[in-house]
This record gives structure tokens, sequence and C-alpha cells, in this order.
């Protein structure tokens, strides 16, 4: 079975799990945040379309630098309005999906590394960081978008079966 066999089952699986929070933002709480420690609603659900979009360029490139010595740093993007984040979304889902779905089962295990400023962060094989650093990642920010909405009255969809608002299973 090739890696894209594998694992696109599962990506799809988060992926529309992730688009049925996103359907639910709420537009006038974008701003809200629980305390001054943590990010808001909205920065939330701007990096859940910014993880997805990061698929591409780990299978494709063998690095990336989120401050590069000389040039822009890297930023989230700031998305004001849900259908605009749910088109982005759906853009980066398109992407990532093909990606996966083109890339050699041998490039999974070479080696890719994150920087700033030069620095390594960290270094994976691909297929690590595509597991961890997005699907994993994903999951752990759409957690918090949903503990968001639920300290909101905003209904959590069903995620990994019915919620106290959302009986359907996904």
């Amino acid at each position: 079975m090739s890696y894209a066999e594998s694992t696109l089952p599962e990506f799809d699986h988060e992926m529309a799990i992730t688009r049925k929070l996103l359907e639910r933002l709420p537009e006038s709480l974008l701003d809200w945040r629980p305390n001054e420690k943590s990010n808001t609603i909205g920065w939330n659900a701007n990096h859940l379309v910014e993880i997805v979009g990061w698929v591409e360029g780990v299978l494709t490139e063998s690095s990336f630098d989120i401050d590069p010595v000389g040039g822009p740093p890297y930023a989230t993007p700031n998305l004001s309005d849900r259908q605009t984040i749910l088109d982005q979304f759906d853009q980066n889902v398109a992407q990532a999906r093909a990606a996966i779905a083109a890339v050699d089962d041998h490039a999974l295990g070479e080696m890719w590394s994150l920087f700033e400023r030069g620095k390594e962060l960290f270094t994976m094989p691909r297929g690590a960081v595509v597991r961890t650093f997005v699907i994993s990642h994903l999951i752990h920010h759409r957690a918090i978008l949903s503990v968001y909405y639920r300290l909101n009255q905003v209904p959590v969809p069903a995620i990994y079966g019915p919620t106290a608002d959302d009986t359907q299973s996904p």
C-alpha cells in the first residue's frame, strides 16, 4: 500500500471534520479570546487554514525558514470572514491532497528541516512531519477552537462522535 493510499483516508476524514468546525465560525467573535495569553478565535481559524497549506512545501522542499536572515518572516494569514476562510481552507486542502497523491514513497523518508533565522528548530522525515507538524498539529488547534466555541455557546459539530450540540456522527 502506498503512502497516499494509507494517508489520504485519514487526511480526508480530518479535513472534513475541520471544515465542519470552520463552517460554524462566528464572525462576530473573531477577536474573542479567553485570556490575554491565548490566541483569538480568528487566529485559530486562520491557523487551521495555514497548517494544511504547509503539506505541499513539506513534500516538495527540503526545509523552510520561518524568519530567514535578510528576508521577511513568515506570517499567519489574517482572513477576516468565514467564507474567505473556508475558500482558502478548501484551496489548501486540494493542494495538500494533490501533493500527498503525487509524492514518491521513497521521498517520505528524506529529512525535512524547520529553521528560524538559519537555526535548526527540528529535522524529521517528511512523512513524520506531515503526520505530526500538520495532521496532529491541526487536530490540536481544532480542539482549541472547539473549546472556544463551547465557551461562547457556538454549537460544536460532531468530531469523533456526537457532541452535546450535534447528535449526528461525522
